[in-house]
């Protein structure tokens, strides 16, 4: 039988890069962390970890062994939560990732609210702009706007919002756009990291559809929404951005919304979470809060 606490200390090796790194995460001493990977290499018969002077590297059935480790320690986490929770309410720990913007403006302040709700629950944000392995990276949910690709995850829809393309007043000023067709010749802020920058679906006032294909070539890209604002206030051209992150600046008047009698399809807010035949107390309760909250 295993040893879940064996597997751990593995776990943590393989994950600090040394048994000292891991030593220190554990709160053990060194000894302790190798002499426990040492027996579970014995019980199980194989060799786990090559050791050498300089580092550590994975044998071909250590390296499925911690794949499969890490999915089973989870799920042990998991169900220790949801026995918990139901007795004594919510613990452990949830890790969230999102965007850095979406995060600041949306994510923690509802987890902040979240954390108040549930004292014994320990919460941690990690922001950051590209898609994390929600499984070897050990996530419990990341929130991801737009449109989904990845089938390895279960998502839940929570809420949608618009993107509106603006520009700042001075640009407007030398660059009036006053069609679609007008609309698609501007200089364009291009957001890179999207699967069609280029193409978009639009609608006006009276729900005709029809596409909006930027022709003008862009000199100006960027990976984040962070950026393309940015660029926008400083009078580089147009940007398509999220209302949740430009309404104060088009309140204050830094940049103006173009064409309003038109709207782009909405964007969708996901609640993505590992596919998992048990979803964890704490994981459905943070989702079920964001809808609530959001919707």
């Amino acid at each position: 039988m295993l040893n879940l606490q064996r597997m751990t200390f593995f776990v943590a090796v393989v994950e600090a890069g040394s048994f000292t790194a891991a030593a220190a995460t554990l709160g053990q001493t060194k000894a302790v962390v190798s002499f426990n990977v040492r027996q579970l290499e014995n019980e199980l018969g194989v060799t786990l970890l090559l050791r050498s002077t300089r580092r550590l590297t994975l044998t071909e059935a250590g390296s499925v062994f911690y794949q499969r480790g890490v999915a089973l320690l989870k799920s042990a986490e998991s169900l220790h939560d949801e026995v918990r929770a139901s007795h004594a309410g919510l613990s452990g720990e949830l890790r969230i990732t999102s965007t850095p913007e979406y995060g600041a403006q949306v994510v923690v302040p509802a987890l902040a609210e979240f954390s108040r709700m549930h004292s014994g629950l320990r919460v941690r944000h990690v922001a950051s702009s590209h898609h994390a392995d929600l499984i070897s990276e050990r996530f419990d949910v990341a929130i991801r706007l737009g449109t989904l690709a990845d089938s390895r995850y279960h998502a839940a829809r929570i809420s949608q919002f618009a993107i509106l393309p603006v520009a700042a007043p001075r640009w407007l000023a030398e660059n009036p756009i006053d069609s679609l067709d007008a609309l698609a010749k501007a200089d364009w802020i291009v957001h890179d990291r999207l699967p069609a920058p280029l193409r978009w679906q639009v609608e006006n006032a009276v729900g005709e559809r029809t596409t909006l294909e930027i022709t003008q070539p862009a000199r100006l890209f960027a990976d984040s929404a962070q950026a393309l604002m940015a660029f926008a206030l400083a009078g580089s051209g147009v940007a398509l951005l999220p209302e949740w992150q430009v309404q104060s600046s088009l309140t204050q008047g830094h940049l103006v919304r173009i064409l309003p009698e038109y709207t782009f399809s909405a964007q969708g807010v996901f609640a993505v979470y590992p596919d998992a035949k048990h979803v964890p107390a704490k994981v459905r309760t943070f989702i079920d809060f964001l809808r609530a909250r959001m919707g």
